[in-house]
């Protein structure tokens, strides 16, 4: 179902930039009640219900389609109201696109996907854009929304409840890439208990030479190794199944930010709940019209489902439950 378009993988993103994201002086906290009460003022809801919100997403085929489109009913749910919605292809228009925006009546833009992100590049400055769905982004992009890349403190979390007595998680990763994740992961893991032990490697060649010894040299009982959204690092057709080969015959667990890589045998991942990503968009769109959100930084995906191989799992010695395999919303091998 269009709900479950949990599938969608946006393609990594080459040549952006790292995110280093502060927070400016003028950014205020709100509390999610504050927001609800500030969203219960009427000149609000008439405003909404002018079309001041619109998305803008990928005119794409299937599957990734349903993907977009769930986070569109996300978005509505959340509203109460038919948002205005445009389809982009990657030759559109903007001056054309800005001028109907404007003749709508929007104040914020939805942009979905890395398409509807580039389409927005023309838009007046008074229409704010928030982003979904788009992998890495980079901070010279200046844009607030949230990344599809997994929250590593969501990932962490799921891995300690799996794993208790895990001490230590392996990444290989582009700092071009992967700086801001990396710095994110640094503390979600000291805040699980973990040690984060990361590894540059700047090619494929270099990454190819250290997972062999990272996983040669890892403790399977104490120590994982997590393949995050970067294209050197994590490159499919030959560090993939290099990576999982290895971990495979040595049993040092492997999880990733890429649902696509449990079906290979990774043993758990992450995938977007893209009506629950297209909520929070929504509620952060909303409040922009509010007047009381500022600026904030790309945030990483919260709002996420949970994938496991289970044949992976008793390989390594984790036997799941009934109750235990009803946690995750995907299981691999499918019965």
């Amino acid at each position: 179902s269009a709900a479950h378009g949990g599938m969608l993988l946006a393609p990594a993103d080459p040549g952006a930039p790292p995110l280093q994201a502060p927070l400016r002086a003028d950014v205020r906290a709100v509390t999610l009640a504050q927001l609800e009460d500030q969203l219960r003022r009427p000149e609000l809801q008439a405003s909404i219900g002018k079309g001041s919100i619109a998305v803008v997403y990928p005119n794409v085929e299937e599957p990734f389609r349903s993907a977009f489109i769930a986070m569109i009913q996300g978005i509505e749910e959340r509203t109460k109201l038919k948002v205005r919605s445009y389809p982009v292809d990657p030759k559109v228009d903007t001056a054309e696109l800005n001028a109907t925006l404007k003749r709508n009546g929007t104040k914020v833009v939805i942009a979905l996907g890395r398409q509807g992100l580039n389409a927005t590049a023309g838009l007046d400055r008074e229409i704010a854009v928030l982003a979904g769905g788009v992998l890495l982004l980079s901070d010279a992009e200046n844009v607030m929304g949230i990344s599809m890349t997994p929250d590593p403190a969501m990932l962490f979390s799921r891995l300690r409840a799996l794993l208790p007595e895990l001490k230590r998680v392996i990444v290989v990763y582009n700092p071009q890439k992967s700086e801001w994740l990396v710095k994110l992961a640094r503390d979600a893991a000291k805040a699980q208990g973990l040690e984060l032990q990361a590894h540059v490697a700047g090619d494929l060649a270099r990454a190819a030479q250290l997972y062999p010894q990272l996983i040669a040299a890892a403790d399977p009982r104490h120590d994982a190794v997590w393949l995050p959204h970067d294209s050197t690092t994590v490159e499919e057709s030959t560090i993939l199944p290099l990576v999982l080969r290895e971990s495979w015959n040595s049993g040092v667990p492997l999880f990733s930010s890429n649902v696509l890589h449990v079906k290979k045998g990774a043993l758990f991942a992450m995938v977007p709940d893209n009506v629950e990503l297209g909520r929070t968009l929504a509620a952060s769109a909303l409040g922009v019209i509010a007047g009381d959100v500022r600026r904030r930084p790309l945030v990483p995906l919260r709002e996420l489902q949970t994938a496991i191989n289970l044949r992976t799992a008793s390989h390594i010695g984790l036997h799941l439950g009934a109750l235990q395999q009803r946690s995750f919303d995907f299981v691999y091998p499918q019965p």
